[in-house]
């Protein structure tokens, strides 16, 4: 089973070798998931030249459309693939604040420290397209 499968409708952005995706619980408001296209791609280190490259652009991109909708403070970058052997990153805002979207408060507890999913938070379908929706408008 692929990213593309499974998340199909959290898609934001397909670029030629990466797609951005929403990820599945945004106890990280604008929590994205960097998912590269290639199959056998596993690891960060092994990714072409060329996909180095584009990784950057679709970073920087990514970056400055959540500064524009979400203002966060700083940004968290994890290429881990412990669970998803596949070469994929996670894009985590970080906000100093408790920051409101959708009459919902977040709070990021643990910031200026390693992030940390929250299992318990529930990300209605609601939120979770209205993060992707807002990706799409600021990044077409």
């Amino acid at each position: 089973m692929t990213m593309a499968e499974d998340f199909s409708k959290n898609l934001i952005k397909e670029y030629k070798h990466w797609a951005i995706y929403a990820h599945h619980n945004q106890s990280y408001l604008g929590r994205c998931v960097v998912w590269c296209k290639r199959d056998n791609a596993l690891d960060l280190a092994d990714a072409t030249l060329e996909e180095q490259a584009e990784l950057f652009l679709v970073l920087s991109d990514l970056r400055e459309a959540t500064k524009k909708i979400f203002q966060p403070d700083w940004f968290n970058y994890s290429f881990l693939g412990n669970e998803t052997r596949r070469l994929h990153g996670h894009f985590i805002p970080r906000y100093a604040k408790p920051k409101t979207f959708m009459d919902i408060v977040f709070e990021d507890k643990l910031y200026g420290h390693n992030y940390k999913t929250d299992h318990n938070f529930k990300t209605s379908p609601e939120l979770l397209l209205a993060v992707r929706d807002k990706y799409r408008e600021v990044l077409k």
